[in-house]
C-alpha cells in the first residue's frame, strides 16, 4: 500500500483558518471569503509557490465539500419565493438572460473562442445566490421586496443551470429522449423518497427520538440528513447525472420536510453549517485555487484576453435583464440588482470541472472562465453595496453600509431565509 501524505490537507486546513481570521481583522475588506480562499489556493498551489497539490486526500475532501455546498444551497432555497408576481418578474428576467447568454456564447463560438457554445451559455446565465444573501442581509434588504426579488432571481439562476448542466452534459444516455426519461424517473424517485421521509417524519414518537438522540453522541438527525444527501447524490450518478444534482435535490427535500410549515430546528441547522462551512466547503474552494492553471492561462495570451471579455459577458447577460425591475424597485436598485445578478463563482467552478472531465472545455478556457468568475465575485457585490448605501435624492442614506466579512461570505449559507428587519 502506497503511503498517503496529508501535507496538502494540512496546508489547506491552515488557509481555512487564516481567511476568516483575516476578514475579522480587516472588516473593511469587501471581498467574499470564497474569493480569498481560491486566490490563496492559487498562491500555494503549483502555479506559484508549489506548497500544496490536489492529491488523493484533497480530491476526496474537495468532492465532499462540493456536495455539501450544493446540499446547503438547496437547503437555503425558499420554495415559497418561487410564487407570485415577484417570481414572474424574476422568471421573465431570467428568460431574457438565457437568451442573451446563448447569444453571447454563439458569438464566442463564431469568433473561434468556444467549442461548445451551449455549455458557455449555461455558465453565463448563472448567479451565486449564496454570495448575495450576506450582502442583502447586512444592508437590511433581505426581507424587503427588492431583496426578495433579487434572491428569487438568483435562485432561478442556480436551479435552472444545474438542471441544464446535469441533463445536457452529465447524462450517460445516448439520446435526448433517453436523457429526459432518465430525468423523469430520477425526479419521480425523489418525490417518492420525499413522501416516504415526510410521512415518517410526522410520527411524533420519531420526532421525540430525533430530538433526544440529537443531543447525544448518536446525532441521529444529522446522520440521517447526510445519509440522505449522499444517497441522492449516488442515485443521480446511477442515472447518469452529475451527483451535484442529487445533493442539491436532497437539500430541497430537507428544506421542505424539516423547515416548511414548522419552526426550524436552529441547533440542527447550526450543526450542518459547522460540518459544511467549518471544513468541507473551504477545502473545495481552496483546492479549486490549488488546481487553477495560472501558468497555462498566462502562457496563452488569447485565453488571458478572454478574461475581461467573459467578465463583460457576465455583466451583460445578467445585468441587462435587471432593466425590467425599474418599475418595481426604481432605477438605482435595478442597477444594483443587475450587478448582484452578475455575481457568479460556485457554478462556474462546478461547470468548468465538468467541462474539463467531458472534454467540452480546454484548460485555458476553463481557467479564463474561473478567473472571470473570481473577478465578478470580487467586484460586483462591492459595487452593488456602494449603490445600496448611497443617499436617496434629497434625503439620508437609505440603508447602512453592509458589515463585511461574516461567515456567510465564504460560500453558500444554510438555514431558513432571514426574517425582515424589524426597523
Amino acid at each position: 500500500m502506497l503511503p498517503i501524505s496529508f501535507n496538502s490537507v494540512l496546508i489547506i486546513a491552515g488557509i481555512s483558518v487564516f481567511v476568516p481570521a483575516m476578514l475579522g481583522l480587516l472588516p473593511g475588506l469587501p471581498v467574499p471569503g470564497a474569493v480569498l480562499e481560491v486566490v490563496i489556493g492559487i498562491v500555494v498551489g503549483p502555479s506559484v509557490l508549489g506548497w500544496a497539490r490536489v492529491d488523493a486526500p484533497v480530491e476526496v475532501l474537495s468532492t465532499l465539500g462540493l456536495g455539501m455546498l450544493l446540499f446547503l444551497a438547496g437547503l437555503e432555497l425558499d420554495v415559497e419565493r418561487l410564487r407570485g408576481p415577484l417570481a414572474r418578474l424574476a422568471g421573465l428576467a431570467f428568460g431574457v438572460s438565457a437568451a442573451l447568454g446563448l447569444g453571447c456564447a454563439f458569438l464566442f463560438w463564431l469568433a473561434g473562442q468556444a467549442t461548445f457554445p451551449v455549455l458557455l451559455g449555461i455558465i453565463l446565465m448563472s448567479t451565486s445566490a449564496g454570495l448575495l444573501l450576506p450582502l442583502l442581509k447586512d444592508a437590511g434588504q433581505a426581507g424587503t421586496e427588492f431583496g426578495q426579488l433579487i434572491m428569487t432571481a438568483a435562485a432561478l439562476a442556480e436551479i435552472v443551470p444545474i438542471l441544464l448542466l446535469s441533463l445536457l452534459f452529465s447524462a450517460s444516455a445516448k439520446t435526448p429522449v433517453d436523457q429526459l426519461v432518465s430525468l423523469g424517473v430520477f425526479v419521480a424517485l425523489l418525490v417518492l423518497i420525499g413522501l416516504a421521509v415526510g410521512g415518517v417524519r410526522r410520527l411524533r414518537r420519531l420526532d421525540r427520538l430525533l430530538d433526544h438522540l440529537s443531543r447525544r453522541s448518536g446525532q441521529l438527525r444529522v446522520r440521517a440528513t447526510l445519509t440522505l444527501a449522499l444517497g441522492c447524490g449516488v442515485l443521480a450518478y446511477q442515472f447518469g447525472f452529475a451527483s451535484i444534482l442529487g445533493a442539491f435535490a436532497a437539500g430541497l427535500l430537507v428544506r421542505i420536510i424539516e423547515i416548511s410549515g414548522r419552526e426550524p430546528n436552529q441547533e440542527f441547522l447550526i450543526k450542518l453549517d459547522g460540518i459544511g462551512f467549518g471544513f468541507l466547503i473551504p477545502v473545495f474552494f481552496i483546492s479549486t485555487g490549488v488546481a487553477f492553471n495560472l501558468k497555462g492561462l498566462l502562457a496563452h495570451p488569447g485565453a488571458f484576453a478572454l478574461v475581461p471579455l467573459f467578465l463583460l459577458a457576465l455583466l451583460f447577460v445578467r445585468g441587462v435583464p435587471a432593466l425590467l425591475y425599474v418599475r418595481a424597485v426604481g432605477r438605482r436598485r435595478a442597477a444594483t440588482g443587475g450587478l448582484l445578478q452578475a455575481t457568479t463563482l460556485t457554478f462556474v467552478i462546478v461547470a468548468t470541472e465538468i467541462g474539463l472531465e467531458t472534454g467540452k472545455l480546454t484548460q485555458a478556457t476553463a481557467a479564463a472562465l474561473v478567473a472571470a468568475g473570481l473577478l465578478s465575485a470580487a467586484l460586483f457585490p462591492a459595487a452593488g453595496a456602494r449603490l445600496l448605501a448611497r443617499r436617496e435624492p434629497g434625503g439620508s442614506a437609505h440603508v447602512p453600509r453592509p458589515r463585511p466579512a461574516t461567515r456567510d461570505q465564504e460560500a453558500e449559507p444554510a438555514g431558513p431565509p432571514p426574517a425582515p428587519d424589524p426597523s
